[in-house]
């Protein structure tokens, strides 16, 4: 008698393996409306905090302990929510889905620059203005490409 597994091509064989793998990368549900914007807040608020930074201590490192444990909460539902939440740097994703993390590490250096350009030209409320602006249009930009890279993905191992 002839197994389930003897009568499965090795390429089939091979290919349900990278399925396998690539599944949590790209059985990943849609981030909410509200996600980019948040975000955005959220960058832009931790900028803000350093309005008080030298005048009161008090206001600053309590707006940093409230931004970091939104942050924490906020990742712990996104692990819950999905699962097995793939960040960039971790694991070895599909080469669409790894080409979108290289592009990612770039800009995100950059919009670092960028924010830091502004402060130093126009201070820290046109700092955090320019933060939520860029990380709010940058993340959606990113959830895009997503989407469509873990659609490309998805079609390649069918």
């Amino acid at each position: 008698m002839v197994s389930v597994m003897e009568s499965i091509s090795l390429a089939e064989q091979l290919k349900a393996a990278e399925r396998g793998a690539a599944a949590p990368y790209v059985d990943y549900p849609a981030t909410p409306w509200w996600y980019a914007p948040a975000v955005g807040a959220w960058a832009a608020a931790m900028i803000g905090t350093f309005t008080w930074w030298r005048e009161n201590a008090v206001l600053f490192v309590g707006s940093l302990v409230v931004l970091i444990a939104a942050e924490l909460l906020f990742v712990t539902w996104m692990k819950r929510r999905h699962g097995a939440l793939p960040m960039p740097g971790k694991g070895t994703p599909p080469a669409e889905i790894s080409a979108l993390w290289r592009g990612y590490a770039l800009a995100l250096p950059m919009t670092v620059l960028l924010v830091a350009a502004v402060w130093w030209l126009g201070g820290v409320p046109a700092a955090a203005g320019a933060a939520f602006v860029l990380v709010t249009a940058g993340l959606a930009l990113y959830e895009r490409r997503y989407a469509a890279a873990a659609a490309r993905t998805r079609d390649r191992l069918r």
